[in-house]
This record gives structure tokens, sequence and C-alpha cells, in this order.
């Protein structure tokens, strides 16, 4: 292959991203506004990430995100754009946000209306409405200065939280306090404490070990509210990338980078599948831990295996994609099946690391919402069990793990589905590792524990490489589509710094 000629320094600079997830696009879709030449190098066939979909025998498939929360996010970044969410996709709010399934075939709607909420609170626990009240404002809280003060930081130095007003707040923030303390001073109620913990278990890691900072996502999900776009993630994703077009982004699908050239300590080349291409900056949005182990030589990488291995990781997962020629009458868009142990689950995914004995689950139900993602009169389930990273998944497990949770999914039904599913795909660790190059497998990144947060997560700025840079769940801020957005943002701003200065 040739390599195309450097770029004269005097004029606009060539930026390559790696990865078109919502990182990947957002950090690819600012800088080409400011002037720059950007390209968007995807392995995969189509762009969004793990936000990918698909479509078979007229479903479609959110094939990873399907929970919309922190509606602010979103809207702040398309508004640098011109644009407000209406004009790219219907955003409309779930009323139940979620249904939580219970033992004993107990289960809760928890309403969109705050108010009714308490009401809920209340008739489960004597004198809960006060406490979520009060939970909720302190989630408030912690949300407003996150966003504000902290979340868009790229946690180069503590000196970035510094400032007089962050210490102020310092003990209010609860950076250094146990998120399942934290819950128990508020709550007694086992179900009230599921309600508070399932973000973090299926997003973070152990309760006992999330700071107590992390209620502000008990703020987004139960006072923000629970939304859905209509047509599912991948409208989003897609309108990602009709921003990102707009502003100028090339985006080369269906090839692979397979090295990142330096000399002198800077990347001069993005070798790829099909082209060499002379770079100024990259911006790595894909595995990190892959980019530096794959993309670079030895001498460039800063972070040893050893420091991959001695991370603590949010979970993978296993999802069943499955199209069902009939409705089913009790589930909700959102259903969270904690009707078996919390704490044995959570400690086999973070401590154990093996294949769990009696796992919590999730299903969606998006066509309960939507008539777009199934023919009419079927359903379109998303069935999703966290595990822990790294497990071999062949298919007598896989196989296992589906008959174990659709006992449990028909018991909660009260009808039969698995003779009327008419579509059935798996995913699991092997599938992440092969479409993602996720390091173990990984679908969420790395786990929001204290000693994981801000400073304490992979530098967002190669400190081997200087014109590389890294956005993304392995770096801040941290897993979920906000967070990706919000660290392509950041990478972004870093970039345009270094190119300025």
């Amino acid at each position: 292959m040739q390599h195309t000629r450097p770029h004269n320094p005097t004029r606009k600079k060539s930026v390559g991203v790696i990865g078109a997830g919502f990182a990947g696009m957002a950090a690819g879709a600012i800088l080409a506004e400011s002037g720059h030449h950007v390209t968007i190098f995807e392995k995969n066939d189509t762009i969004g990430g793990r936000a990918r979909t698909f479509s078979e025998q007229g479903f479609t498939f959110d094939m990873g995100p399907s929970w919309y929360w922190m509606p602010d996010v979103y809207e702040r970044f398309f508004e640098r754009f011109g644009y407000g969410v209406p004009d790219l996709y219907q955003l409309k709010q779930l009323d139940p946000g979620f249904a939580v399934a219970f033992p004993d075939d107990e289960s809760i709607d928890v309403p969109a209306d705050f108010d009714q909420l308490c009401e809920l609170f209340e008739k489960i626990e004597t004198g809960a409405a006060d406490q979520l009240r009060k939970f909720i404002a302190d989630g408030e809280f912690k949300y407003r200065v996150g966003m504000d003060d902290m979340v868009y930081k790229p946690g180069h130095s503590i000196t970035e939280f510094m400032s007089p007003r962050l210490l102020g707040q310092a003990l209010q923030l609860q950076l250094f306090s146990s998120f399942s303390k934290h819950a128990r001073r508020f709550f007694k109620d086992p179900r009230l404490l599921a309600l508070m913990e399932f973000p973090v278990l299926f997003l973070g890691a152990m309760p006992k070990n999330t700071p107590a900072l992390y209620s502000l996502m008990n703020y987004s999900g139960l006072k923000q509210g629970t939304f859905y776009p209509m047509g599912g993630f991948g409208k989003v994703a897609d309108s990602f990338q009709d921003v990102a077009l707009r502003a100028g982004v090339q985006f080369r699908t269906s090839e692979a980078v397979e090295k990142l050239e330096t000399s002198n300590g800077r990347v001069r080349y993005i070798h790829s599948t099909s082209h060499s291409t002379a770079a100024d900056v990259v911006v790595g949005s894909a595995d990190y831990q892959h980019i530096e182990h794959a993309l670079l030589s030895l001498q460039d990488r800063h972070y040893k295996d050893s420091y991959w291995t001695e991370r603590t990781f949010a979970p993978s997962c296993l999802l069943f994609y499955l199209g069902v020629d009939k409705r089913i009458t009790r589930l909700r868009h959102h259903n969270l099946f904690f009707d078996q142990d919390f704490g044995l689950h959570a400690t086999e995914i973070y401590e154990e690391k093996k294949w769990p004995t009696a796992p919590l689950f999730y299903v969606c139900c998006p066509s309960v919402t939507d008539p777009s993602v199934a023919p009419e009169g079927h359903e379109n389930l998303f069935v999703l069990m966290p595990i822990a990273t790294g497990l071999p998944d062949p298919e007598p497990i896989r196989e296992h793990y589906y008959q174990l949770l659709m006992d449990r999914l028909e018991k909660f039904a009260g009808e039969t589905i698995r003779d009327r599913v008419v579509l059935k795909r798996s995913y699991c660790v092997s599938d992440f590792k092969n479409d993602y190059n996720a390091y173990q497998g990984n679908a969420y990144g790395l786990a929001n524990t204290l000693r994981q947060t801000a400073i304490f997560k992979p530098k967002m700025r190669s400190p081997s490489v200087g014109n590389l840079f890294f956005a993304g769940q392995l770096t801040v801020p941290g897993p979920g589509v906000p967070p990706a957005i919000i660290s392509g943002t950041i990478a972004a701003q870093e970039v345009l710094k270094y190119l300025n200065s």
C-alpha cells in the first residue's frame, strides 16, 4: 500500500478516529465542525458500536443499549450543532418507566410520576416516601455538581478537581462512601434496595465498592424519567452519524485498523485493511487495551498486561434476541427480574468470576411501545443476563441459560413463549471480543469503583504517544451511552487544545 502524503502543518489537520460508536462519532463531529479533516474507521459494516442494530423477518433489534436516561446529555451534544432532539428522533417517556419482578410472583410497576412513586414507596415501607424525596434530592445535587463541575473533565490530574466549590462540596458528593451503606441509611425493605441498586449491578460493580456519588443515577432514572427513542437506539446512533456527516466526517465502515505507525513519539500513519493514511492526531474510541496492545509497538504501550488483569470490569452479558409470534400481556417495556438473590449474583460476577447459579436478568420488550420493531401481533424481546468477563461461552452453556431464563420468564408471564419463538439469536463474551475487540469480552467497560473513577481511569491522552487520545468506556467518565457521548466530547476538546498549542 502507498502512503498518502503528510499534511502541510499550516492548514487544518488530519484526524483519524478508531471506532464509530457514540464516543467516536461525538469526537469526530466536534473536530470536523472545528474545520479539521476527520475520518472514522469502523471494523464492522454498520456504525453505532455496541448500539448497532439488525433486522430480520420484520423485526428490528437493538443489539446493545436500551435504557435512555440522562436526556440532557443528548440535548447538550446536539445543541452545539444547532439541533434539538425533536429535529432528529421522537422521544417518548415511558409510564411505567420499568417493572421489577420479585419472588412469590410479586411485581412492581415504577410510575413515571414522582409523587406516585413516593406513594408506592410508602405502601411498601412506612416513612419511605419522605426518605425517597431526601434520597433523590441528594442524587439531584450530585447530578448537578457532576454535570457542571466534574464529568466533563479529562481526568489528567487531581488539580482539575481542586476548585473552591468542589472542595466545599466534597463531603456531600460522597466519593469515599459506599453506595450500599448510603442506600441503607434511607431504606430497609429489600425490594426498595433492589430498585436503588440495580443500575450499579448492571453497569458498575458490587454496590459496597461503588461510591455513593452514583446515586445521581437514581435521580436520573426515577426523577428525570425513563425514555425511549421511537424506532430504537439505532435511531439515536443514526442521528449521531447524520450530525457527523453534515459536519464533514468521512466514514469508512468494514475497515479495521491494523497498526498505528509511529516515529519520534507520534502516530504518523494509520494502517487499515485497505489504506495507509497519514494522521496528525488519532482518537482511539475502540477498546483501549486493544489499541495499545494490538495496534502499537511494544515501546509505545503505556499499560502493561498486569494493569488490565488487575482492573475491575463491569459485567459482560449473555444476550438473546427473540422474535415471538404473539403478544405477551404481562410484560412492560423494561422488566427487571430480581426474583433471585441479588448478593449471590453480584458475588459471582465480581468476586468468583463464574457462571451464575441463580441469575438476575432483564427483558426489554420495545414492541410494547413501538409497533415498528416487530410485525403486527408479534413481540420483540431482548433478554440480558449480566455475567463475569472472560468466561467461556460455548453453545451448550448459552442454551442452558436460555432454558433457565425462559422457565422463569414463562412463569412470570403466565403463558408459554418458547414454542412461539420464530427468531432467536444469542450474543455473549466471544462475540464482544470478535466484534469489538473487547478485552475479556467486556460489555460495559471498567466498573465505577473509587479506584477507577476520574483520575484513576486509563488516561485520555496517551502518556507514551503524544498525538494519540482515547475516548469511550475504558477511560473517563465511564460506562453507558451518556458517558460515552461525554467522553467523545472531552476527547475532542483535548485534541483541539493540543492542535492549538
